[in-house]
């Protein structure tokens, strides 16, 4: 069964960090990623990581959020830096047996249940 569970959440003022973990049970995974969804707006993509390692940013999180991948512990990990107010959301860990690159157009398959973060000015 697939199952997607996130850990990590919570509050932090602007500036400080978070790690957000996802363990997944099934690996068969080529493509994983984090979204995020706040008060009032839909559905973003964060970041998201292809079976070859290659991975991607939303302009609004690059060069403070970095994505990862530990096989060995099944663990998908967001590390997020310089945390702002306008990023608090409840975030999700998605997965997709498909790569990346052949997805565009739809939505990832498999999606965890989601952990919320809070940054306060």
């Amino acid at each position: 069964q697939v199952k997607l569970v996130e850990s990590g959440g919570g509050s932090v003022q602007a500036g400080g960090s978070l790690k957000l973990s996802c363990v997944f049970s099934v690996y068969a995974y080529k493509c994983m990623g984090w979204f995020r969804q706040g008060p009032g707006w839909e559905r973003e993509e964060v970041a998201r990581i292809d079976s070859d390692g290659t991975v991607r940013y939303a302009d609004s999180v690059r060069g403070r959020f970095t994505i990862s991948k530990d096989n060995a512990k099944s663990t998908l990990y967001l590390q997020m830096n310089s945390l702002k107010p306008e990023d608090t959301a409840s975030y999700y860990c998605a997965a997709d047996e498909t790569v990346c690159w052949a997805i565009a157009g739809r939505a990832l398959t498999h999606w965890g249940q989601g952990t919320r973060v809070t940054v306060s000015s």
